[in-house]
């Protein structure tokens, strides 16, 4: 299973970020993969139901990507 987030993918959102009406759960797209450091631009839609987008910067431990439907990610013991 492909862990590597890459820009157009669907992620969601880890932890809260105090710094906007964002919380753990929110989804997004990644719009911009940094090259230098482990860090995305995510665009999340209607955070908060508000009508309007959020461009953030979202470190790479934050995020977790979403898989396609009908693909489950198993551990192997």
């Amino acid at each position: 299973m492909d862990k590597t987030i890459r820009e157009h993918d669907a992620v969601v959102l880890l932890r809260d970020v105090p710094e906007s009406s964002l919380v753990a759960g929110d989804t997004g797209v990644v719009v911009y993969v940094y090259d230098n450091v482990p860090a995305y631009e995510v665009e999340f839609a209607n955070p908060a139901g508000k009508p309007r987008f959020l461009v953030l910067t979202v470190e790479a431990d934050h995020l977790l990507k979403l898989q396609p439907r009908g693909h489950v990610a198993r551990s192997v013991a």
